[in-house]
């Protein structure tokens, strides 16, 4: 028997949310027939459309297809194929549904993504005669990175193979094993003939008279339809706020936006990223009633604080719980569809929300093959159309955002050329900052009269932290000495802050036990945010083992908008224990010292530094070359108003 979802179908009682369901697959394997077939037997279509249609067919000497139902588009008609997102409304009798008709022809990717990136789940769809193609198994990626779980394969034209089981368990098979690599488990595999009405709402069709597929025992599509979950509301969602524009009325100063996730209240306390400022709601106001006393996603609403902050266009109101990523450098996954190839180093804007910001690739991680997952590197520099891509950006200003899966609306980003939407993408493994620790209300940031602006004018450069991590014995403070030598001689602030070091004064009350070990790193990362505040580049030495307190760290000095750099300087547990300058590993071996890292306590690599030095390969200099390959064109002296390290 085939391996197929046989469980009831289950919904919740009363249940009406309106599910957005896009439609995928490879081009000529039948979206546009199903979804025809849909409406028809859903009796969705206005009275006389299907005989008005037929009519047309038979004056043109043509067959009569479903898909002709949806061919609206002169384009269509000419090339026949689908070229743009459709969207159609249809209810069973469980609940309403939208269905996106994406485009599967290679040439019109981007309007596929365009539609799946606001859809809930989707259909994808592979003809039995043909089986699974190159753009069935780009498909299934793209709906994979947009972060749709919820997928239900209907393998078409069964009709074509006459209704073989052999022939639809190896379909189901193949394209089982290509979605398990990525992660994603189809909800149920149908065996469908959209053109004769087969498992789509019935399970004999039209003119059948028996079932043609009885060793099928599964449900139809529409019945998988039916098991999808509805969106969680945007109420539940933590609160975004994206201000549009602030409006001068009177003495007041009316902060305006449409709330995008979340409920907002009068009295709430906001935190509004990324200046970081905070105050409470005085009044939330209507543009067409009286004042309200909350708000709700979806509403677009003017507000006025009971203190009066700077507030700007760009700017995003949340509460101080689950507040929003703030942060210049990020990880994505990006879609390219621009006509010219994506250059690492090259200026394009970056939108999300109402943030419009300049932005760079700093790395090409790898880049992926959709069709067949293999992955390359990203040394060649740049991204192709059609690429999809794990890459590092870096804004030009404090960027606020969130990882797409906690929020899709502030994790999804779109990249402009010469003016033109050419790619977009989503947000992942961003570090979130815990700002609901209670300070003291009487401790205030003493501003000095020597302001950021004035050192970097005399040193010449803005001040950053450059954060090397690795095992004991893997060369961390030889090259932090030797890259310390380096940005001296060519006139930089610099210093070195090395683990040894503050353990003997600053750090001397703090074992290695986990969480000594977490507040070790907190300490280093505050005081390396305050040196770069002074305009020092900082170059800290630490085992720092947890990927959790690294991207604290990373946090706590992007907070002060200051330039963070990782660097895993990577060597071999069997090199760093020959090495053993201080005796460390010998000792942790015999049960002498507890809590070692690489012996007795985790070592965590990153999965992201921005820099891999590998000292059993390297030379000392080799690895400061390469440090400095990456970093010197960022740290620029002057030029004009630009001023950055």
């Amino acid at each position: 028997m085939s391996s197929v979802s046989t469980a009831p179908v289950q919904i919740a009682p009363g249940q009406t949310s309106r599910v957005r369901v896009v439609f995928v697959g490879h081009v000529d394997h039948g979206k546009s027939t199903l979804i025809g077939r849909i409406l028809h037997d859903t009796h969705s279509l206005p009275d006389g459309k299907v005989a008005h249609i037929q009519k047309v067919c038979a004056a043109k000497g043509m067959d009569f297809e479903f898909a002709h139902l949806l061919d609206a588009l002169m384009e269509e008609q000419a090339q026949n194929i689908t070229i743009d997102t459709t969207q159609i409304q249809f209810k069973t009798d469980k609940r309403p549904y939208v269905i996106i008709d994406a485009p599967g022809h290679k040439e019109f990717l981007k309007n596929m993504i365009t539609g799946a990136a606001s859809a809930d789940a989707a259909v994808l769809l592979i003809a039995a005669n043909e089986g699974v193609q190159e753009q069935s198994r780009r498909h299934g990626y793209l709906l994979s990175l947009l972060g749709i779980r919820q997928v239900v394969v209907a393998v078409n034209k069964m009709d074509l193979v006459g209704y073989s089981q052999e022939v639809f368990d190896r379909v189901c098979a193949e394209y089982r094993a290509f979605l398990a690599q990525i992660g994603v488990e189809a909800r149920a595999f149908v065996p469908i003939s959209a053109r004769n009405g087969v498992n789509v709402a019935n399970r004999i069709g039209e003119n059948q008279g028996v079932a043609p597929t009885a060793w099928y025992t599964g449900h139809t599509v529409l019945e998988m339809l039916d098991t999808f979950e509805p969106p969680a509301p945007l109420t539940e969602l933590p609160l975004r706020m994206p201000i549009q524009d602030v409006y001068r009325f009177d003495d007041r100063r009316l902060l305006v936006g449409r709330i995008e996730t979340g409920t907002l209240r009068v009295g709430d306390k906001l935190v509004f990223s990324p200046n970081d400022k905070t105050s409470v709601v005085a009044s939330i106001e209507n543009w067409s009633g009286p004042a309200l006393t909350s708000a709700v996603a979806g509403q677009s609403v003017a507000i006025t604080l009971t203190e009066q902050i700077f507030v700007q266009r760009g700017h995003v109101a949340s509460h101080e719980v689950d507040a929003p990523i703030e942060t210049n450098r990020f990880r994505a996954r990006l879609f390219w569809m621009g006509k010219r190839n994506l250059m690492v180093g090259q200026p394009y804007k970056l939108k999300l929300a109402t943030q419009e910001l300049d932005v760079e690739v700093v790395s090409v991680d790898r880049i992926i093959d959709a069709s067949t997952l293999e992955a390359a590197s990203g040394d060649r520099g740049y991204i192709a159309k059609n690429d999809v891509a794990e890459v590092t950006l870096q804004t030009r200003g404090a960027l606020v955002l969130d990882n797409q899966d906690r929020n899709p609306f502030m994790g999804r980003f779109v990249i402009v050329d010469d003016r033109n939407v050419a790619g977009g993408g989503i947000v992942y493994g961003g570090v979130y900052a815990d700002r609901t620790k209670v300070k003291s209300a009487n401790i205030y940031w003493s501003e000095g009269n020597v302001l950021p602006k004035n050192r970097v004018l005399r040193n010449g450069h803005r001040g950053g932290v450059i954060w090397l991590t690795g095992l004991s014995g893997s060369g961390k403070s030889t090259i932090a000495r030797a890259l310390e030598r380096e940005l001296f001689n060519s006139g930089r602030q610099v210093y070195v802050l090395d683990g040894d070091n503050l353990r003997h004064g600053l750090n001397s009350n703090l074992g290695f036990s986990p969480e000594d070990r977490v507040e070790n790193i907190r300490r280093v990362a505050e005081v390396a945010k305050i040196m770069s505040e002074a305009g020092l580049v900082v170059i800290t030495a630490f085992i720092s083992p947890y990927r959790v307190d690294r991207g604290r760290a990373r946090e706590i000095v992007l907070e002060g908008g200051h330039e963070f750099a990782e660097v895993y300087v990577e060597a071999p547990l069997a090199v760093c224990e020959e090495r053993d300058v201080k005796g460390l590993y010998k000792r942790a071996r015999s049960g002498e010292i507890a809590e070692f890292t690489g012996i007795s306590a985790p070592y965590e690599a990153p999965d992201n530094a921005e820099i891999v030095v590998q000292t059993d390969v390297q030379s000392v200099d080799g690895a400061v070359a390469v440090i400095l390959e990456h970093l010197l064109p960022r740290i620029r002296t002057i030029t004009g108003d630009e001023i950055s390290i």
